[in-house]
């Protein structure tokens, strides 16, 4: 792959906040954490070893604290390394879910899907939130959509980072873009992500409903069919896409693609969109097609997986929002794990 040559050795990756409802213990590398149940205090302190505790994983609404922490960039931490020993990769990595900021035709109330439109204002400040909830996450790789206002948000959330690399796009369309693109400054490379674009990651295409008013729309066939096209999985809107044919080219692209990146020790992000990313979270937390469809993404807030021997460990937000979190729940989906459990107990 090109962007191989963008490959820097990092330290492990951290997570300031881990959510769940027990205090638990968590070590990446260097960097002791521990909280508290209510999950509102962190204590981070150096370690010396690599070992890595966690408590119990469960489903739940993830409620983001008030209360703010810092990321711990071991990259940037000095540390006492008197015996010599050489920095051994990282055997965990971060992966850093975003969903683009609000587009244009957001704000218009139009169905979207695979139109290229960009970000409005309020879009690209979400977009800046969101570089600077990561800005202490290392990034080695960025994969967005084929859609300019994914790509938008990726761009400008990494103006936040603290490492202050340089976002890059890989042209790999053609061997004369291959050339023309072709950077000869290793330490440049250095200082660059390799931002790799895909349309395996592109939205829903939601077929005939593109670029039409969604209240209209309602009026017009609905409300009950416009749910049904736009909350079902496996019912696409007339010549569009279901959220079942999403999943299959997103996924597929997520274990082809990006999941080698994270088992070489890449910490990558992906900045897409809310059907795409829904999809890649079905994969990840395996969750059914009744549970995916009630889940809903908040806008430009990232979320945070580590992966770890071949587990993704869900960690909420890098920094806790004041609103409800990233990955949330709706009430049916709660109603209906709380069955689920009620049946298997």
């Amino acid at each position: 792959m090109a962007a191989a040559a963008f490959h820097q050795p990092v330290a492990a990756v951290q997570s300031n906040r881990v959510l769940n409802n027990s205090g638990a213990h968590y070590e990446f590398r260097n960097v002791s954490m521990r909280l508290n149940p209510k999950g509102s205090k962190v204590n981070i302190q150096l370690s010396r070893n690599g070992t890595y505790g966690s408590g119990k994983r469960n489903f739940c609404l993830i409620q983001a604290s008030a209360s703010q922490a810092s990321v711990v960039d071991p990259v940037s931490t000095p540390l006492n390394n008197s015996t010599g020993e050489s920095k051994k990769k990282s055997n965990e990595a971060a992966l850093i879910l975003v969903r683009h900021g609000e587009s244009l035709w957001n704000e218009k109330n139009l169905f979207t899907g695979c139109v290229d439109v960009p970000l409005t204002k309020k879009g690209v400040e979400e977009a800046i939130e969101a570089g600077k909830r990561i800005s202490n996450i290392p990034v080695d790789m960025i994969y967005t959509s084929a859609l300019i206002r994914a790509q938008m948000t990726a761009m400008l959330a990494m103006t936040q980072h603290r490492r202050r690399k340089v976002p890059i796009v890989m042209h790999n369309e053609s061997e004369l873009a291959k050339t023309w693109s072709q950077i000869f400054s290793e330490e440049t490379m250095k200082q660059s992500i390799p931002v790799v674009t895909a349309w395996q990651l592109n939205e829903r295409m939601y077929g005939e409903l593109q670029g039409l008013n969604k209240q209209e729309t309602a009026d017009r066939y609905g409300k009950e069919q416009v749910h049904v096209w736009r909350r079902s999985y496996d019912i696409p809107p007339p010549n569009g896409e279901s959220l079942e044919m999403c999943a299959k080219r997103a996924v597929a692209y997520f274990k082809d693609h990006i999941e080698p990146q994270l088992q070489s020790g890449k910490n990558v992000m992906i900045a897409a969109h809310g059907n795409s990313l829904r999809s890649i979270i079905m994969y990840l937390d395996k969750l059914t097609s009744q549970e995916v469809i009630s889940l809903e993404l908040s806008t430009g807030i990232p979320m945070l997986y580590i992966f770890k021997e071949g587990k993704f460990m869900r960690r909420g937000s890098p920094v806790a929002p004041t609103e409800a979190g990233v990955y949330a729940y709706t009430r049916n989906l709660a109603q209906y794990r709380q069955k689920l459990d009620e049946m298997l107990h």
